[in-house]
């Protein structure tokens, strides 16, 4: 039989010094984890909820709401709210009191909430614009001091609460608003936390009993990715706080799922071959030595991949997705150390009791430990279904066949895509029982779709004070335009009842609010406020105000400026990306050709992900759009987990052309990948939908959406696609270079 090059001396000399250290490097994780529980921040210290870090934060829209706040002095946003409702009509008193609280909040003089004041509308007879409905609800915006942490308004407003509306006929629903809907994810992701990490530990470690028919392979994953976890959640954290990023507690249960599913997916590597090696009758530490050398160079290159993929969201202009991108990077580098020092280091000192009760030869004689000399090939001719798919791929005209067959299947999933809508789901993706959801259903049901987050357009010139009618004929332009509710703001009409609430007292300015008749945060909402700044310069011109400028604020806006961000974003991140793959591949497959067409195929494969998530939760289950940063988020993700079995898949080709042709390589070294590869993607695309644990909308769209995109990969990319490209490419995928040639006998054609 042929027999298999020992690994280069770099890595027989890493594997050599692991296995001897193999009781130090146990000992010093142990520490380093408990010493990182200590000693190292968590999460929740280091960052938390903010509305903020879902938007850049350099938005146009920001600037436009703390200018308005500096020419007029009196704010008219709000992100938290009141909301009280009765369908049979408010009491009269009830309705009176409304607006007494605001009075006396407002002469009472400072609290010591920080609550400043309070804004108050109702839908009684009929003057707030576009209500649906007369006299049943009531809208109290509240307004705190700007030092006041997130957290904290929202528990000082829910004391205000119960302070002032203890009457009966208050009829309360609740607090709603996008910091109390920030807050309330924070809470549902904490809740739901350990059930993600039970359910995660739970399902890998059944998967792994039955994959190796053995208890002591999943209690080493675990213990590896408890040491690991440990040791990267506070280290992010850590991070975070040196770097002055704040770490969205979003990122935990991410980091839980793709932690548990790295871990679990390099462990499988390693086990595997080390269970053959020790069915070959090689003495444990051997074989671990052996083991090691065979896979550190694969996993090293694949974590390599997935933590500089993750890294490239660094490059990104939302602080939710550049605190989100180095948090996985810092993530997968921690794995990748644990993974290729703990778990050899495992298997070097548990040996065949990993595998118990399966029992295996006794130890060859021979050989040592040294590592120094050639081993036997551990051979077996594959056989089954797999070797038979195979064998058959490694012919031109079916490999041609496949290829076209797995494109024509991706681009039909990927053509979800071009109807794909991206939006805001901050209340609308909080379960339907939560009282913010809940309480700005009432709203827009007594009022019209958008009173919860108005827009505010400010303009700002010279002697506005002095032309009303124009800014009137603006407001009516406004009202008429398709989207628009209903406006609030100058006109000729308000006259002296304006008293320096919308036209600033020096004439520099003046502010309208629009109430848009969709969801103020949806897909829908955003084009109209699109829409509405490429006609504005029309507008203003009908009016008579050519001689001045104008700002969009508001929730509305400000979606409106992280999507098209977000847009632009996507090519530069990608471009780093794709740089980083491409390089990482292109040094350890030694080509070029090769890495471009495995990209292609990883490319084509989240696609078809994405595809099918909006052909999902768009199609099937109604939703007006995805959340703007899942799409964004999951892409980097597929594309760098991609590459990663791209590297075990091919590695293993490259790996049997050493000592044999090509097509021969191919059948047999793809079953034996494949058989490998579906295992540890089957683990990870469980890890990945235990996130639907999470009663979150933008969980479950990820989740949907990772676990789509890894069982594609899998089944489809890496199985059939990917050994197709080789077959057709031949010895051609590793120019420039001239690859490797075993023999002077032709391939065949």
């Amino acid at each position: 039989m042929p027999r298999r090059p020992l690994a280069g001396p770099v890595t027989r000399g890493f594997a050599w010094l692991v296995i001897r250290l193999r009781w130090p490097i146990v000992a010093a994780w142990i520490v380093a984890a408990v010493a990182a529980t200590i000693l190292l921040p968590t999460v929740a210290r280091s960052g938390g909820p903010a509305v903020g870090d879902l938007v850049p934060e350099d938005a146009e829209a920001i600037e436009a709401e703390v200018e308005s706040y500096r020419r007029f002095r009196v704010p008219l946003l709000s992100r938290i709210a009141i909301v009280q409702r009765d369908a049979e009509g408010l009491t009269a008193d009830a309705q009176a009191r409304v607006f007494s609280r605001s009075i006396d909040l407002l002469s009472g003089g400072p609290r010591e909430d920080r609550l400043l004041g309070a804004l108050p509308v109702t839908n009684s007879l009929g003057l707030f614009p576009a209500s649906r409905e007369v006299g049943t609800t009531a809208i109290t915006y509240l307004f705190f001091h700007p030092d006041v942490e997130l957290e904290d308004e929202v528990s000082r407003a829910r004391a205000f609460v119960q302070e002032s509306f203890g009457q009966p006929d208050d009829a309360v629903v609740g607090l709603t608003g996008a910091i109390p809907a920030r807050a309330r994810q924070t809470d549902i992701i904490l809740d739901a936390l350990p059930w993600v990490e039970v359910g995660t530990v739970a399902i890998v470690s059944l998967i792994l009993i039955l994959y190796f028919r053995g208890l002591g392979a999943p209690l080493v994953t675990l213990g590896a990715a408890a040491v690991a976890y440990l040791v990267s959640i506070r280290v992010v954290a850590w991070s975070g706080e040196r770097l002055g990023i704040a770490i969205p507690r979003d990122l935990e249960p991410v980091i839980v799922v793709l932690l548990l599913g790295i871990i679990t997916d390099y462990s499988i590597f390693f086990l595997s071959g080390y269970r053959s090696r020790l069915a070959a009758g090689e003495p444990r530490v051997r074989a671990a030595q052996h083991s090691t050398a065979d896979f550190v160079p694969i996993i090293f290159t694949a974590g390599l991949i997935v933590a500089a993929g993750s890294g490239a969201l660094l490059a990104a202009s939302v602080g939710f997705l550049r605190a989100f991108g180095p948090g996985l990077a810092l993530t997968v580098l921690v794995c990748l150390v644990v993974s290729i020092t703990l778990i050899p280091a495992a298997l070097a000192i548990f040996g065949r009791a990993l595998f118990w009760p399966r029992r295996f030869p006794g130890p060859s004689r021979g050989g040592g430990v040294n590592g120094d000399r050639e081993t036997p090939r551990i051979e077996t001719t594959p056989t089954g279904s797999r070797a038979g798919v195979a064998r058959a791929l490694t012919r031109r005209p079916v490999a041609a066949m496949a290829v076209l067959v797995a494109i024509g299947l991706l681009l039909a999933a990927a053509s979800g895509l071009a109807r794909t809508e991206l939006g805001f789901t901050l209340i609308a993706g909080l379960p339907e029982d939560s009282e913010e959801r809940r309480a700005a259903a009432a709203a827009q049901t007594g009022f019209a779709p958008g009173i919860l987050s108005p827009t505010e357009l400010l303009v700002t010139g010279s002697g506005l004070g002095d032309r009303r009618r124009s800014l009137g004929e603006l407001g009516e332009l406004l009202e008429r335009y398709p989207g628009v509710a209903g406006v609030i703001g100058s006109s000729e009409e308000l006259g002296e009842l304006d008293t320096g609430l919308f036209v600033a007292e020096d004439g520099s300015a003046a502010r309208f609010i629009l109430i848009l008749d969709r969801d103020p945060l949806g897909d829908d909402a955003i084009d109209v406020i699109t829409a509405l700044r490429r006609v504005m310069p029309d507008m203003l011109t009908q009016a008579g105000l050519t001689d001045v400028d104008t700002a969009f604020a508001g929730d509305t806006a400000l979606a409106a400026e992280a999507v098209d961000r977000m847009l632009h974003d996507l090519s530069r991140v990608a471009v780093v990306a794709v740089a980083i793959d491409l390089l990482l591949l292109v040094v350890f497959l030694r080509g070029f050709v090769a890495p471009l067409y495995l990209l292609a195929a990883s490319a084509l494969g989240l696609a078809a992900a994405l595809g099918l998530t909006t052909f999902l939760f768009q199609d099937v289950l109604g939703r007006e759009g995805l959340t703007y940063y899942v799409p964004f988020g999951t892409a980097i993700l597929l594309l760098s987990l991609g590459s990663d079995y791209n590297v075990f898949v091919v590695g293993r080709i490259w790996d049997e052309a050493k000592v044999r042709p090509l097509r021969e390589a191919i059948a047999v070294a793809a079953p034996r990948a494949a058989r490998t590869i579906t295992i540890a993607g089957v683990v990870l695309a469980v890890s990945f939908s235990l996130l639907a644990a999470v009663p979150l909308i933008e969980f479950r769209e990820f989740a949907f959406a990772m676990a789509a995109g890894v069982l594609i990969d899998t089944f489809l990319v890496r199985s059939i696609l990917v050994p197709s490209l080789i077959t057709l490419f031949g010895r051609a995928s590793w120019w420039p270079g001239r690859g490797f040639a075993p023999s002077r006998t032709p391939e065949p054609a």
